[in-house]
């Protein structure tokens, strides 16, 4: 079954997690990378979605969702060059990565009913 609003090809989806865990200042790094990582992902193939969160106490966390593996590599090596470029300034350290294929996906549809993949 897929999720509302998708249009996936066979398989679900592929996540990349970046945890940073000694950032200066969390809001300062997702508005500066706002508009460079918003330029790569929306010229990258497979691109889904992208969040950045603050976890407290210097954590930041960037999500990002793509169709495949495939497309999640080739953004991630560019987003990386961005960060170590553009945003070296802010002391972000090496993030933690974790990646992999989505096993299950659960999403409210706008009608309510509850999507289950």
């Amino acid at each position: 079954m897929r999720g509302a609003g998708t249009a996936w090809r066979g398989g679900l989806m592929y996540i990349v997690i970046r945890k940073y865990t000694k950032v200066r200042s969390v809001a300062d790094a997702a508005r500066l990378a706002k508009s460079g990582v918003g330029q790569i992902l929306s010229q990258s193939r497979g691109f889904r979605s992208y969040y950045v969160l603050d976890g407290g106490n210097g954590v930041g966390v960037a999500v990002m969702i793509f169709e495949d593996r495939e497309s999640a590599d080739a953004a991630n090596a560019k987003i990386l060059e961005f960060v170590q470029a553009s945003l070296h300034d802010l002391d972000l350290g090496d993030p933690e990565i974790t990646t992999g294929e989505v096993l299950v996906n659960i999403e409210r549809a706008a009608s309510s009913d509850i999507k289950y993949s």
